[in-house]
């Protein structure tokens, strides 16, 4: 539970940041409060973590069929794939993260009263119709290449760790069974891999946060970019990236150690 508490702090306080509005009181966020019900008004939409499972089965689906077409596991594979996987998971969520979004930044403007998740999709809705329901997404589609970087440093690193084991194990009759430091080597690869590719691709983060706000002046990816570095400057394109960086690496090492441990498991 405390765990929990304290990754959902840091995704609100990254969103916050990110926004065009940076006024941060930390009394706001409530992390001293852990009674039940300031708990369960921050937590996350319970399919948000269902929905992670699209990217994976649209990254393995297409790495599966791009083996047949480039060198298997090769660069092109892991690049088209993880684009692929983005692009899909992108179109399918958009919706969703932009009402997390707003329910985030509306906690700031309102206080106590809290806006549901019903009352936002009425006011989405309403002001901007369907339409409403994918601003930002160009930013997101924009973000692929922050996943593109990620997975081909990770698959690069973990052929590297499968071919310095193979060497070492050389006398070994079955290379293919693992054990606890593979699992961890993948993780230290997920982390690295994802910092890289985080720290490069960041200030998408902050434009799709600015197109998500409610009556923003942000209207298009090139239009808010261009007013975000004029009006405050290069720096603001980073801004919350040292939060991010700290809720998502471990999140990003314990999500992909445990894909390949299913997809081990499932192989096995």
């Amino acid at each position: 539970m405390a765990a929990e508490i304290i990754i959902i702090y840091f995704f609100v306080v990254k969103t916050r940041l990110q926004s065009s509005s940076v006024t941060l009181y930390i009394s706001e966020v409530q992390l001293s409060t852990v009674n039940g019900a300031s708990v369960a008004r921050m937590s996350p939409p319970g399919p948000l973590h269902c929905l992670k499972a699209i990217y994976f089965a649209a990254y393995s689906t297409a790495k599966e069929k791009l083996n047949n077409v480039f060198d298997p596991d090769s660069t092109q594979v892991h690049m088209l794939s993880a684009g692929l996987a983005g692009f899909t998971a992108i179109t399918a969520t958009n919706p969703i993260w932009l009402i997390k979004t707003r329910l985030q930044l509306d906690a700031r403007n309102r206080g106590e009263k809290r806006m549901s998740a019903f009352e936002c999709v009425r006011r989405v809705y309403q002001s901007d119709g369907l339409r409403g329901f994918y601003r930002g997404m160009s930013a997101s589609y924009a973000g692929i290449s922050e996943t593109v970087i990620h997975f081909v440093i990770y698959e690069n690193i973990k052929r590297k760790l499968i071919e310095s084991k193979a060497n070492a194990n050389m006398d070994d009759e079955d290379e293919s069974v693992k054990d606890a430091s593979d699992f961890v080597g993948m993780m230290l690869a997920a982390a690295t891999s994802k910092t890289c590719a985080t720290s490069i691709a960041y200030p998408h983060e902050v434009i799709r946060t600015r197109l998500r706000e409610e009556g923003s002046k942000y209207r298009s990816f090139f239009q808010t970019l261009n007013m975000v570095i004029r009006e405050e400057g290069y720096r603001a394109m980073y801004r919350g990236l040292t939060t991010h960086l700290v809720r998502q690496i471990p999140n990003t090492a314990i999500m992909m150690c445990t894909y390949e441990l299913v997809v081990y498991l499932l192989n096995g």
